[in-house]
């Protein structure tokens, strides 16, 4: 049991406790060590994931095809022209004689129990698929041939009434897909009977209909010239009229229509720009976390949290390099990418847009070359396993383990110490209890021979 100051009068408690602060000094400042280098490696590992996505656009932007984007017009609602990113600037005429269609039957009327039996349908190709109606009425025999899943739908459609008032159905069958090839017959028979000629084809007994012949979308490209060609397509679109330009077809046409791709400048620059900003706004970023504040006389200056970082300060050098550096002795401010003399990266859209009008090709190299730099330089110091800034971020996080093994140390010492305290402030107590005591006794006796001579 601690005893606090009971013989001497001293706040015993108080003193070990300001004799363990000073003690405690060093764990302290490991302690505060410890955050500074937690709070590193927090704004590292954010750095690093920021230059990772990055990098992950920069592979993207380096492609050859990066920039190419065009605008695509159709003269009639009834065309579409879709470009894609090999496509180049390309303009013709086509007239659409027809658009696809669905190949579509109705049946018969028949009574309720006029659908049981086998049924044979016959694809455009002779493929054979047998449907057995599980019963006999037109509900049954219309989910069985839906179960088939032979590219074919059904269903029961309402057919009049017999002579004595009951309840006609018929069956409508259409094409899940357009296009000639998918034209199918129905019978009423086996696949055996079919190729034995004596099944019935339902669509020619009497009061039944071929709705819509399945057939091909066709246009004509270059119509009324030596060099006319048909087109067909069985799904209305047409693809590769022109390098990487598709068109899609929904209704016909007597008069030509005109379909035209070209450059989309306002596209082009806005792809550019959004990659010129990310890389920007990531050494803005750099460039805050680096600055140091300085304060007045009497005040603290407050630093970043990347200043005096080398690793950090090489990766911004790296990053504004690559972008700023001559391509083929072209330099990228000449298409609008550019740095300051303060280190600020801009892009001017209006110097890229005339650019690229007045030379696509080689502005798109100048664009491609300076991505595929960002990317190696990304890709350098963020790579998951060697990059510059993981091993950084690595290193860090080592040193943070050590110095949480020193806190454990110091923790072991400083117990010990205040153990030690506590058992020498402790035994301080008891011996001046027992000087006390002696004191006490002498004292006594010394007051008892004081008495003996005067007596």
């Amino acid at each position: 049991m601690q005893i606090d100051g009971m013989v001497s009068g001293l706040k015993t408690a108080d003193i070990i406790d300001s004799l363990m602060n000073v003690a405690a000094i060093p764990k302290n400042l490991i302690t505060a060590k410890i955050t500074d280098r937690n709070t590193m490696i927090g704004n590292l590992q954010t750095l690093n994931a920021s230059l990772q996505a990055l990098a992950a656009k920069a592979k993207t932007a380096a492609s050859a095809q990066s920039l190419a984007a065009f605008a695509a017009t159709s003269s009639a609602d009834g065309v579409t022209v879709t470009a894609g990113p090999t496509a180049s600037p390309f303009s013709t005429s086509v007239v659409v004689d027809a658009v696809a269609s669905a190949h579509s039957v109705v049946t018969a009327a028949a009574g309720v129990d006029a659908w049981g039996g086998t049924f044979t349908l016959v694809a455009s190709d002779g493929t054979k698929t047998e449907v057995a109606s599980p019963g006999t009425t037109a509900a049954e025999f219309a989910n069985a041939v839906n179960a088939a899943k032979a590219g074919i739908t059904a269903s029961v459609v309402p057919g009049g009434k017999d002579a004595s008032g009951n309840p006609l159905f018929r069956i409508q069958l259409s094409s899940t897909a357009t296009g000639r090839a998918a034209a199918f017959t129905l019978y009423r028979g086996s696949a055996a009977g079919v190729d034995a000629g004596v099944a019935p084809d339902m669509a020619t007994e009497p009061g039944a209909a071929i709705l819509a012949q399945g057939a091909d979308a066709r246009i004509r490209l270059f119509a009324g010239t030596a060099a006319e060609q048909t087109l067909t397509s069985a799904s209305n679109t047409f693809s590769g009229i022109g390098q990487g330009i598709d068109v899609t077809v929904s209704k016909a046409s007597i008069d030509p229509v005109t379909v035209s791709v070209a450059y989309d400048p306002k596209a082009q620059s806005a792809t550019a720009e959004s990659f010129v900003k990310d890389i920007a706004s990531l050494l803005t970023r750099i460039d805050n976390g680096s600055k140091a504040t300085v304060a007045a006389a009497g005040e603290k200056t407050t630093l970043g949290v990347f200043t005096g970082d080398s690793t950090v300060r090489s990766l911004r050098s790296a990053l504004a390099n690559a972008v700023q550096y001559p391509v083929g002795g072209v330099s990228p401010s000449s298409v609008g990418i550019s740095i300051d003399r303060y280190g600020a990266l801009s892009f001017d859209s209006e110097k890229f847009g005339k650019a690229m009008a007045a030379d696509p090709e080689g502005t798109q190299a100048i664009f491609t070359a300076v991505a595929g730099r960002v990317a190696q330089t990304a890709s350098q110091y963020s790579d998951t396993y060697d990059g510059m800034l993981t091993r950084r971020i690595t290193g860090q996080e080592s040193e943070v383990k050590t110095l949480k093994d020193q806190v454990t140390q110091w923790d072991r010492r400083l117990e010990d110490r205040r153990a030690a305290l506590e058992r020498t402030y402790a035994s301080l107590e008891v011996q001046l209890s027992g000087f006390q005591s002696q004191s006490s006794w002498l004292t006594s006796q010394l007051a008892g021979l004081s008495k003996s001579a005067s007596s």
